[in-house]
């Protein structure tokens, strides 16, 4: 049985749900075609850092909205799947995408449709106000909720045991 550590270890892309785990699951409709979401600068500091490791990442989310297209730009994410209503398809296409084995991928989810690719995954992460469902399957339970730093968490936990956190990050 692996350990957490070994899990870790084998990371290189990391898949991250949007609603409920970027963000704290609201969402706010501001007239016909405005949507507002609130992310936290401690999860996009995480990314970048992920990022200067030489590390990929993505965004699977089963809603649509130009916000999550804005900020996959703003933090060079590699790839983006929105309005994935069943995520393990989506999940298995965007691995082949990316040429990288399951076994080599955290999933970052909160509710019932991440329960799929959460079985899957090399290393299944749960945030810690995720449903039960997800907890329950999950290899490791953030102590942020989502919205709150629970990615910036779960970034620094794989590079740390990756021998990389402590590296000097290379200029923004």
């Amino acid at each position: 049985m692996k350990t957490l550590r070994d899990r870790c270890a084998a990371i290189e892309l990391l898949v991250v749900d949007v609603d409920g785990v970027l963000t704290a699951g609201g969402i706010i409709y501001g007239g016909a075609e405005l949507e507002h979401k609130q992310f936290h600068v401690r999860d996009g500091s995480g990314l970048k850092r992920w990022h200067q490791a030489g590390k990929r990442s993505a965004f699977l989310t089963g809603r649509r909205s130009p916000v999550v297209d804005r900020r996959a730009d703003e933090l060079g994410i590699s790839f983006v799947v929105q309005g994935a209503t069943e995520k393990l398809p989506a999940y298995q296409s965007l691995l082949a995408r990316a040429s990288v084995a399951t076994e080599s991928v955290c999933y970052i989810g909160d509710d019932l449709p991440d329960v799929p690719p959460l079985r899957v995954c090399g290393l299944a992460v749960a945030v810690a106000d995720a449903c039960a469902e997800v907890r329950a399957g999950a290899h490791y339970i953030t102590r942020a909720p989502g919205g709150r730093g629970a990615v910036r968490e779960t970034i620094e936990l794989i590079l740390r045991c990756q021998g990389q956190w402590d590296r000097e990050p290379l200029a923004a």
